[in-house]
């Protein structure tokens, strides 16, 4: 049988990651679930809108909440006006309404709104459940972060290393990045 993974080892290392992000006055990004449109009673419409979840930081292909919470990146907007429909196709015109739905969430202009996020657990069971299109795998009893779906893990950053790279990039950008 395995040992088991130290999964307060690796909440060690994100609650120190939050630490040094929010000490850099690094900003955050909002995490938000998406809330189509539907129609309340006696037929008044209700607009789409994003139900605020957490404030994030995106480190590629994690998102680190402010309790040191891990999810994996999903998708991604920026608060909007829907403006005119255009019918330029489908799928702009369900862009635009995923971005006035953050508006509508009371995001200001111009936030960026992550959602349909996937919170990730450090529990040594669920880890060991992950397939290889998650972010993050045990390798042994060492947890990995996976670059991209589908990526070994033997050549994937441990956590620690992964964060530290990540939030590093965060707090000193390189030179024209920003």
């Amino acid at each position: 049988m395995n040992a088991l993974f130290d999964a307060g080892l690796a909440a060690e290392h994100c609650l120190e990651t939050v630490r040094r992000l929010s000490d850099a006055e690094v900003p955050t990004e909002g995490l938000a679930e998406f809330v189509p449109a539907a129609r309340r009673l006696w037929v008044i419409p209700r607009p789409a809108t994003m139900r605020a979840i957490d404030e994030v930081w995106r480190l590629g292909r994690l998102l680190l909440g402010h309790s040191g919470a891990l999810y994996a990146t999903g998708r991604t907007t920026r608060a909007a006006e829907r403006g005119r429909p255009g019918y330029q196709s489908l799928s702009r015109e369900e862009r635009k309404e995923i971005a006035a739905a953050a508006l509508q969430g009371s995001y200001p202009l111009g936030a960026t709104v992550n959602f349909d996020a996937a919170p990730l657990s450090l529990d040594d069971e669920f880890l060991r459940a992950l397939d290889a299109t998650a972010p993050l795998g045990l390798d042994g009893n060492t947890l990995r972060v996976r670059w991209r779906a589908g990526a070994a893990l033997a050549a994937a950053p441990t956590l620690e290393q992964y964060l530290r790279e990540r939030s590093e990039l965060l707090i000193n950008p390189p030179l024209g990045s920003t």
